[in-house]
């Protein structure tokens, strides 16, 4: 390393927003794998008020917190407004977004050009989900319980527990 740079001593913090109505196999894996990337993840529970959720954010917001236990580096949040905005307040620099499939990227790119403008100094960072599960959304995780399927390999344990209660199964 050159003399003259200096090293960036500033945590390295990222936030991974969603809406986790529930959180997935899929996204656990994301979050375990860029924890070890940044010295803090924050899952962010963000509200949509296009979206009608299962479950309230309390009840995001602990089932993820159960599904990741064990995971040092991550804690988790809510908010409501734009979440380039709560990554500024909180010291981000990078906002995380999970990719299943191709048609997801459209969507991610134009978020996070808007979040660019927003925001110059954070930036967006896109990770492909693990193949074994790119397939896996919380809307048909969802389907899959009202239907009385199995989802042991779609949702952590607690979120089964969590979804049949939901559903009465």
């Amino acid at each position: 390393m050159p003399k003259n740079r200096k090293l960036n001593s500033r945590k390295k913090i990222a936030v991974y927003p969603g809406s986790f109505d529930p959180i997935t196999l899929g996204h656990v894996d994301i979050i375990q794998r860029i924890s070890k990337l940044f010295d803090e993840v924050v899952v962010l529970v963000a509200h949509s008020a296009e979206k009608k959720s299962l479950f309230s954010a309390k009840e995001r917001i602990d089932l993820i917190r159960t599904s990741l236990r064990g995971i040092k580096n991550v804690r988790v949040d809510q908010h409501q407004g734009l979440t380039v905005e709560y990554a500024h307040q909180c010291g981000a620099q990078v906002l995380v977004r999970g990719l299943r499939a191709v048609v997801d990227f459209e969507y991610e790119a134009s978020m996070g050009n808007i979040n660019k403008t927003i925001d110059p100094g954070i930036e967006t960072i896109l990770i492909f989900s693990a193949p074994e599960f790119y397939f896996i959304s919380s809307r048909m995780v969802k389907d899959v319980a009202k239907n009385g399927g199995p989802l042991k390999d779609l949702v952590p344990t607690p979120v089964i527990a969590a979804l049949k209660s939901k559903f009465k199964i």
